[in-house]
């Protein structure tokens, strides 16, 4: 399950998928996976050179793109890709759209694409898709469903259902930065400080960074109230 992996498991998947694509530079599938691994990379701060690391990732979205246009997969992974690195959210949307015409039963489109609609800010909407993807595939995972519905019940302020999906998130991907930031964030606004703190101190041990450097993808005040509550669950006052 490759959003469970850790830091060690995506710079493994990464080696290997970047020697698929040295093999094979037009194969969208590898070239996909591997801009999905310089995603994770980014998001979790597990780079030297974040700048490279992004370009890198953009190039092999932007390829996957151009060679993957009947394939679903590549398609709807490239969209989301893009989207996370800043690209218009809903041109990245649309293209997501043409994957599901595609194959209306892909349940990983419908997954990635509620997860882009909590972006533009349509919360309902994402929550409606991650039960179509839930519905389709209830067995096979394809993705962290928890922690998508519980970041966007957090940004709905409802805060106590976010609570009971992120704490299921956490024991899907113990080793997720993502999950603990928006968990910590969530029980600092419930007023639960204590377990807010414990939270951050394990997450200083996952990430170099606790509070995201740059988040193209959140709406202006989704992205205050993370920070917010991450302030708050470190104790700045401020």
């Amino acid at each position: 399950m490759f959003w469970s992996l850790g830091k060690e498991g995506i710079l493994q998947a990464l080696a290997l998928l970047e020697q698929a694509i040295a093999r094979d530079p037009q194969y969208g599938p590898s070239l996909g996976w591997a801009a999905m691994c310089r995603l994770h990379m980014d998001i979790n701060g597990w780079n030297e050179e974040p700048e490279r690391n992004r370009n890198i990732g953009m190039d092999y979205a932007r390829r996957a793109l151009l060679v993957g246009e009947e394939d679903a997969a590549t398609l709807a992974n490239a969209a989301y890709i893009l989207a996370n690195f800043g690209e218009d959210i809903d041109t990245m949307l649309g293209i997501v759209d043409r994957a599901l015409a595609l194959n209306p039963s892909f349940a990983r489109g419908w997954y990635l694409s509620g997860n882009m609609k909590s972006w533009a800010g349509d919360h309902d909407a994402a929550i409606e898709r991650v039960e179509i993807s839930l519905r389709l595939s209830p067995r096979a995972r394809v993705g962290s469903q928890p922690y998508i519905m519980g970041r966007v019940y957090f940004f709905k302020r409802q805060f106590e259902q976010a609570a009971r999906y992120l704490q299921t998130a956490i024991q899907e991907q113990p080793g997720s930065p993502l999950v603990y930031r928006h968990l910590a964030a969530c029980y600092a606004h419930m007023g639960r400080l204590s377990e807010a703190q414990d939270l951050i101190e394990r997450l200083r041990y996952m990430a170099p960074v606790i509070s995201p450097r740059r988040r193209h993808n959140m709406q202006p005040e989704d992205r205050e109230l993370l920070l917010s509550g991450l302030r708050l669950a470190k104790g700045e006052t401020e």
